[in-house]
């Protein structure tokens, strides 16, 4: 599987959040990146419950809709004391109108309603690569580290101001994005995938 500087690719994902830092990380190498949402393409509904079969998922529908290879995500916030929860549902809980305070706020309260004093967690990422001729690829990258609460930082988006990367003191909410880049769940992922030799 190869892809040379100039195809196109598409991003399988309609959150502007993962498409800005997909689309930064992409930047050096040269392709011609479109979301699934500037070519009209439907989010499809997110069946599966596992990291990995969504993210297969949602690749699998772009490139089969669009004709050309497609490279999805799934991420999301898995926390310790909860059962591992939201984890794939982590969107979810946000609701409707992806409000992602009330999805913290719920974090929060469903681990005091737990008396738990637990407060580590993980932010998991799979990156699911498909090509339209059926041919696919999976990388997956994750960091760990300790919730706190209330939220910190406007910066990233999602769960990130209220995630502290061990080894770090500030949020993802508060880090300068490039250091993010450098060091988030997607990075490693990423990583993964420059390491296939993909891109070339």
């Amino acid at each position: 599987m190869k892809l040379p500087r100039g195809s196109t690719l598409v991003l399988a994902s309609h959150n502007k959040g993962k498409l800005r830092e997909i689309g930064e990380l992409l930047a050096p190498f040269g392709l011609d990146v479109k979301s699934a949402a500037a070519l009209g393409l439907p989010e499809p509904e997110e069946t599966e419950t596992s990291f990995i079969g969504n993210a297969l998922l949602k690749a699998r529908a772009a490139a089969k809709a669009s004709g050309l290879p497609a490279l999805a995500d799934d991420s999301g916030l898995v926390v310790i004391a909860l059962n591992g929860a939201p984890g794939v549902y982590s969107a979810r809980w946000a609701g409707e109108d992806k409000n992602f305070l009330t999805a913290m706020e719920r974090v929060e309260r469903e681990l005091l309603q737990k008396n738990a004093a637990d407060r580590s967690a993980k932010f998991v990422c799979v990156l699911a690569l498909a090509l339209p001729d059926g041919e696919e690829q999976v990388f997956e990258g994750d960091v760990r580290g300790t919730l706190v609460f209330p939220p910190r930082g406007t910066r990233g988006f999602g769960y990130d101001p209220i995630f502290v990367m061990e080894g770090m003191t500030e949020t993802f909410g508060e880090i300068d994005p490039a250091l993010k880049h450098a060091s988030s769940h997607r990075a490693k992922a990423f990583e993964k995938m420059l390491n296939s030799g993909i891109f070339g």
